[in-house]
């Protein structure tokens, strides 16, 4: 590898290796540095903001029910039904004994709570709830806080029980009487006599009368910090011990999905709607329940003021997200409704009394009804998130804008930058941002390591005078720890560039085991267990040792060249039925590498990747007819040249996108795409991945008719690619971007007096480093080391990564270091 001299930079991709302890420090004689780190203390770097780096709560992956929301009982209010989710029903989660309907009549508990259980009870009935995974989690001392709101026509002792499948007791029942039918809430405390993961709690009721019930709760009266409505203790605790500065909230996907219109009779009470948020504020049993964009219901228990209050008990500074009336995540549709658009404008100010109002206010006093009378503080709100309609997206932002500016101009007004980290819509939306002087932009990409290791310099060119940036969604695709170094790596590039990235958090935040939609995720749980990624492992070393300024530096060292695009071809659908035909991959020259039309009647030569989809000779063409499956891909014909074009028939049968074809295709899993008929056939793009990771290279508004045939060629040149359909130039991208095998930034905790230098060695050799700081320091240093092997994970049986800090001699104004194999190191190295 040639030696060259960069800065901060990022890593190269590694072998697996063993763990490997600490290294001592080097003698600076010994061996000639692999690197060379020099810092500049004459220069002023950038100040860093407490908000640099924060978190992003999302309902996604039951990150809220069943998550940190502490709720107990799953579909309290038996409120579940088809539109969340297929086979959901009112009484999904319950087993009922007796004559037990759920309805929804003008008998209910109020207009928003639409469904209520109805019992008619002739001697003795009963409903079991089975929680969340395997059951309610409780422990033995522990009590748990039991409302049920009901009415009956006669009096109706209810006898409530925490028990096992079997029938064992858990704790000792309470009876609460039923004793109007007028709808109240009752309430008692059960005190677990036992552990369990699986317990099961049991509503008993005897008797003759008509009950109704609706709003069945346990809630564990140990929730963070004893709040009730509370947040699960462990979860909130991990998120707390990250030391965030913000948290963004509550999405994501599911703000700005589905019908943008009210919860009501006049539009129907929509049940798929974008996130509005005084549909979550007020008693819970009022609130609106709605599908999650994720495919399940969401209760809203966790709303708007259970988010403030967790950023405030934490320490970090609130940033909500409203929806701007245009739909992202695939769906990609404008609400052109005016009235509704004021609406919306004027639920984001009334958004902003309620955090910032007086309590004598309208909206301050449903918050200070709620227990919090002093204002949160609101500083920052975004309006949309990862909209692909960039036009109609950023009209409606003006509006918004313009509104808050108007009556709170010191609130800073967030726009976004759409779904990916370049592109038409990137570049549109960034045009359209700096030239309306927009404050704050949020960018979202979720990318394969090397992506990240490429890319360490990329704000380096960002304008110091335009926009800031806000790093709203990121993160490498996968949970092992090398994933975690090319994170590290970046985050490295994200602080020497304070001054222009001024918050960034990783996404999603929290994961359910047992129900995920998305993957990495930052902290996974059980119904009774949680813990931390190899990336919330690194996030924390960061999160807690940011500094408040960037000492200026450089780094000298090797990078690693790219390689050209070689590997198999490939053809693919994604909810979508083809058929592919005259395949044929030939050198520039003509002379061919490898062909197929079919016409023999099968498909030898060609292999699945996963064995997904529905793949036949057909007519003499190769047709995948199966319109429910994804990713599709077989495979055929390893291509060892590095300049060849690639060509081939492609025609829609039916469905819902178009077509992938694919090349460069390793046995690592590596792969690139040309994706036409996209994201529910509205565009198409270039991706880059790793199994079922991928990265986005290009992307451009695209759709592909049903029943015509396209001709598509790809024609690649060492990095370099074209792609042309029907004869016509459609886009090209050159994959040459240099991978760097170390990163490293110094930043300066004045407060503490202390230099902290952070170097991240994301390849398999240990590092010799020489570190130059040009000023007097201390002789020992505070080390906190994370390593191991990088294609380790955190799980719940172990969590074999995890920081190890020592104290460590050898400092000096200049020194040598070895750093270990596949590491992030932290020095905090006093400098009086």
């Amino acid at each position: 590898m040639p030696r060259n001299s960069y800065r901060l930079a990022g890593a190269a991709a590694v072998l697996v290796s063993l763990p490997l302890a600490v290294s001592p420090p080097v003698a600076a004689s010994a061996v000639e540095p692999d690197y060379t780190i020099t810092a500049n203390p004459a220069a002023t770097g950038a100040a860093i903001p407490k908000s640099m780096y924060g978190v992003f709560f999302e309902d996604i992956n039951y990150a809220a029910d069943g998550g940190l929301y502490a709720e107990l009982v799953r579909n309290r209010s038996f409120e579940f039904n088809s539109t969340d989710a297929s086979g959901y029903t009112g009484l999904t989660a319950w087993t009922v004994a007796g004559e037990a309907t759920v309805v929804n009549d003008d008998q209910r508990l109020n207009e928003r709570n639409r469904n209520y259980l109805r019992v008619a009870l002739a001697n003795e009935a009963s409903l079991t709830n089975a929680g969340y995974n395997t059951g309610l989690a409780v422990e033995k001392g522990e009590r748990y806080d039991f409302s049920v709101w009901a009415r009956a026509d006669a009096a109706v002792p209810l006898k409530i029980a925490l028990q096992t499948t079997a029938g064992t007791a858990l704790a000792a029942p309470i009876t609460v009487a039923v004793k109007s039918d007028t709808w109240t809430k009752y309430t008692g405390t059960l005190r677990a006599s036992a552990t369990s993961d699986a317990a099961r709690l049991s509503v008993r009721a005897t008797g003759t009368a008509t009950l109704r019930l609706d709003e069945v709760s346990l809630f564990p009266r140990d929730t963070y910090k004893g709040r009730k409505n509370g947040l699960r203790k462990d979860l909130a605790e991990k998120v707390a011990a990250l030391d965030p500065g913000f948290v963004r909230f509550p999405g994501g996907c599911l703000v700005n999905t589905g019908s943008m219109y009210p919860y009501d009779a006049a539009n129907n009470y929509p049940r798929a709607r974008s996130y509005q948020w005084k549909d979550t504020v007020g008693p819970v049993e009022t609130r609106a329940t709605n599908k999650n964009f994720w495919g399940y219901n969401q209760s809203y228990g966790l709303g708007y003021h259970e988010y403030f209050q967790f950023s405030e008990d934490i320490g970090a500074m609130p940033l909500p997200v409203v929806p701007a009336l245009v739909t992202g995540c695939g769906q990609n549709r404008a609400t052109v409704d005016e009235a509704l658009l004021q609406k919306h404008i004027q639920d984001t100010l009334d958004l902003i009394e309620y955090a910032n109002g007086p309590a004598t206010s309208t909206w301050g006093k449903v918050r200070a009804e709620a227990g919090h009378p002093k204002p949160f503080g609101l500083t920052h709100i975004a309006v949309g998130n990862e909209e692909n309609l960039p036009n109609e997206y950023f009209a409606n932002f003006l509006k918004f804008r313009e509104a808050i500016e108007a009556r709170y101009p010191g609130v800073i007004v967030v726009s976004n930058s759409g779904p990916d980290d370049t592109g038409a819509t990137f570049d549109n939306l960034w045009a359209k941002n700096r030239a309306a002087g927009v404050d704050m932009v949020d960018e979202h990409y979720y990318n394969s390591p090397s992506w990240f290791l490429q890319n360490n310099a990329r704000y380096d060119a960002y304008d110091r005078n335009g926009p800031k940036v806000f790093l709203g969604e990121y993160a490498s695709l996968d949970n092992k720890l090398f994933n975690s170094l090319a994170e590290a790596a970046y985050m490295t590039g994200l602080e020497r560039n304070a001054d222009v990235v001024k918050m960034a958090s990783y996404a999603p935040l929290l994961a359910n085991i047992d129900n995920v939609q998305w993957r990495p995720d930052m902290i996974w749980f059980d119904n009774d267990e949680s813990w931390g990624s190899t990336s919330y492992q690194v996030q924390k070393l960061f999160m807690n040792n940011v500094g408040d300024r960037v000492v200026p530096s450089s780094v000298t060292g090797e990078v690693v060249q790219p390689k050209p695009i070689t590997g198999a071809v490939g053809l693919s659908t994604w909810r979508t039925a083809a058929a592919y035909d005259d395949v044929l991959v030939t050198r520039p020259d003509g002379t061919v590498l490898f062909s197929d039309d079919f016409s023999d009647g099968n498909a030898d030569g060609w292999t699945p990747v996963q064995p997904r989809g529905t793949w036949t000779v057909t007519n003499g063409a190769y047709t995948q007819t199966d319109i429910a499956s994804e990713d599709t891909m077989v495979k055929a014909a390893t291509i060892g040249e590095t300049d060849y074009d690639y060509t081939l028939k492609a025609t829609k049968t039916a469905g819902a996108e178009g077509f992938l074809v694919a090349f460069g295709i390793q046995e690592t899993g590596q792969f690139y795409w040309w994706n036409l008929g996209g994201w529910n056939n509205t565009q198409g793009a270039v991706e880059k991945g790793i199994t079922s990771a991928k990265e986005q290279i290009l992307t451009k508004p695209n759709t592909v008719t049903t029943g015509q045939t396209y001709d598509l060629k790809i024609q690649v040149r060492g990095t370099k690619v074209t792609l042309f359909l029907d004869g016509v130039e459609w886009g090209g991208f050159d994959d040459n971007k240099v991978s760097e095998p170390f990163a490293q930034v110094i930043t300066e905790d004045t407060r503490a007096g202390e230099l902290i230098v952070k170097v991240v060695n994301a390849q398999d050799t240990p590092a010799v480093t020489r570190i130059d700081l040009g000023r007097k320091v201390a002789r020992t240093a505070r080390q906190t080391v994370i390593t191991g092997d990088p294609g380790e994970q955190n799980t719940r049986s172990a969590e074999p990564i995890l920081p190890v800090t020592s104290t460590v001699g050898g400092i000096a104004s200049s020194f040598t270091r070895e750093f270990p194999a596949n590491s992030v190191t932290f020095l905090r190295i006093k400098t009086r």
